[in-house]
C-alpha cells in the first residue's frame, strides 16, 4: 500500500519488518502449516522487536504509533500466509477492547505482556448454535458474590489454543429484553478451574491457525475481569467491528494481490502448443479482468483507511468492502488455480494454499450475508 496516509516513518517500519519475517517465518510458514500451529516463540520475538500492538500507549510498553503501523503489519503478515491471521487479531482486534474498555488495573496488569507476547489474546463470540445472531447466544455468567460463575461453549476461536486471555461474550442477564442488553463481557485467564480446551478444529485452509473449541464449566470468573459495565457488551462489540472487518478486507486485499503476481509470474514461464501461456488472448483477458478487481479493490480499501485513520464512521463502507473484496479475493483465487492448470492443484504450489485459505474470510467477522443486511438497513431498507 502506498498512500497519503503512510508515512516515510511507515516504510521504514515495513523495511524493519519485512527482514523480520524473511528471518524468522518464512522459512519456517511450511513447517508450521504441517504441524497445524504457530510456535509462542514467534509471538515474544515479535514482541521484542517491537512488532505487537505498536499502537498501544508507551506507558505500557508500546510506541504510541497510529493506524498505519497496523496497516503495515497487517499487510506484510499476509503476504507470508493467511494463518497468520491470529497476530491480527491479538493486535487490531482483541486488544482495543481491554485498552478502550479496561480498567486501569486491568491495562496495567496486561497490556505490558500483550506487547512483549508473553500473553497471547482471543476473543470468543461464536457458539455451535450461535454464530453473526450474538443476541442468541447462550453462555452465561451468574453474578455469585464478588465472582461470576460461567458456563457454556465457544467454537471456531481463533488463537484457541495458544491464547492466555480470552474476552468471553455471555449472558450476564439472561432474561434482558431485548436479549441483547444481558450481553457483558468477561476475561477468562488461563488455567482457570472448570476452563477447557477442545482439540485444535481440523479445517480446509489456515492450517498453522490454532482456531479451538473452548468450555466453561463453573469457572469462577472474578469481577475485577469483567470488562467494560455488565449488560454493555453488545455494544462494544458493535463499536469494534469496523475495525474487525477493515482488517479482514485488507488482508484479502493482499491475499488477492499475491495471487494475481504468483499467477502472472506462472503464465509467463509456463509453455504451451509452443508459446508462453501470457500470448494467449484469452488467458491475457482473463488477467485483465483480474487485475482491474484487484485494482479496484486496493482504491477502496485505501480510502477507508484513510476516512478510518481520520476518526470517521465507514461502517457501512467497512460493510461493503468486507462483503467486495473477500468474494473478489475467492474469485481470483479459483481463476487463478484455473489458470495453473493441474500444477495449480499441487500442494508444492503456493496458489493451492491460498485457494484453501481464503473462502472463510467472507463467514468470519459477520458472514457477508449479514454484510449485505447492514448496507440495506443503511439504504433504509
Amino acid at each position: 500500500m502506498k498512500t497519503e496516509v503512510l508515512s516515510q516513518e511507515h516504510d521504514i517500519y515495513r523495511n524493519a519488518l519485512r527482514k523480520f519475517l524473511v528471518k524468522e517465518v518464512y522459512p519456517f510458514y511450511d513447517e508450521w502449516e504441517k504441524k497445524g500451529i504457530i510456535p509462542r516463540e514467534l509471538w515474544t520475538k515479535m514482541g521484542d522487536n517491537g512488532f505487537l500492538c505498536p499502537w498501544l500507549d508507551e506507558s505500557y510498553g508500546g510506541l504510541n504509533a497510529d493506524f498505519g503501523y497496523s496497516v503495515v503489519l497487517n499487510e506484510e503478515l499476509e503476504r507470508v500466509g493467511s494463518s497468520l491471521i491470529g497476530i491480527s487479531l491479538h493486535n487490531d482486534i482483541v486488544v482495543p477492547y481491554i485498552n478502550s474498555y479496561g480498567t486501569s488495573e486491568q491495562k496495567k496488569r496486561w497490556l505490558p505482556k500483550c506487547i512483549t507476547g508473553e500473553l497471547i489474546t482471543a476473543i470468543a463470540m461464536t457458539e455451535p448454535g450461535a454464530g453473526s445472531d450474538l443476541a442468541g447466544i447462550r453462555t452465561t455468567a451468574i453474578k455469585k458474590g464478588d465472582h461470576y460463575i460461567l458456563n457454556g461453549q465457544k467454537t471456531f476461536i481463533t488463537n484457541g489454543i495458544n491464547a492466555d486471555l480470552i474476552v468471553v461474550v455471555a449472558k450476564t442477564d439472561p432474561k434482558a429484553i431485548p436479549p441483547h442488553k444481558g450481553i457483558s463481557l468477561l476475561v477468562v485467564e488461563r488455567g482457570m478451574p472448570g476452563f477447557s480446551r477442545g482439540k485444535k478444529l481440523d479445517k480446509v485452509g489456515l492450517h498453522a491457525q490454532d482456531t479451538a473449541e473452548l468450555f466453561f464449566e463453573d469457572v469462577k470468573v472474578p469481577e475485577e475481569n469483567l470488562l467494560g459495565e455488565e449488560g454493555k457488551g453488545f455494544y462494544y462489540l458493535m463499536d469494534k467491528l469496523q475495525q474487525e472487518r477493515l482488517i479482514v478486507a485488507l488482508s484479502a486485499q493482499v491475499a488477492a494481490e499475491e495471487m494475481l503476481k504468483l499467477t502472472l509470474e506462472y503464465v509467463k514461464e509456463r509453455k504451451a502448443f509452443g508459446n508462453s501461456l501470457s500470448k494467449f488472448q484469452s488467458i491475457q483477458f482473463k488477467l485483465a479482468e483480474m487485475a482491474t478487481e484487484v485494482e479496484l479493490g486496493r482504491t477502496f480499501i485505501d480510502d477507508l483507511i484513510k476516512q478510518h485513520m481520520n476518526g470517521e464512521d465507514v461502517v457501512n463502507k467497512v460493510s461493503m468492502a468486507k462483503w467486495w473484496i473477500t468474494d473478489m479475493a475467492k474469485r481470483i483465487a479459483t481463476d487463478s488455480m484455473q489458470l495453473h492448470g493441474g500444477y495449480g492443484y499441487m500442494e508444492e504450489y503456493e496458489i493451492a494454499r491460498r485457494y484453501r485459505d481464503i473462502p472463510v474470510s467472507s463467514i468470519y467477522a459477520g458472514t457477508n450475508e449479514i454484510m449485505k443486511m447492514i448496507i440495506a438497513k443503511q439504504m433504509g431498507l
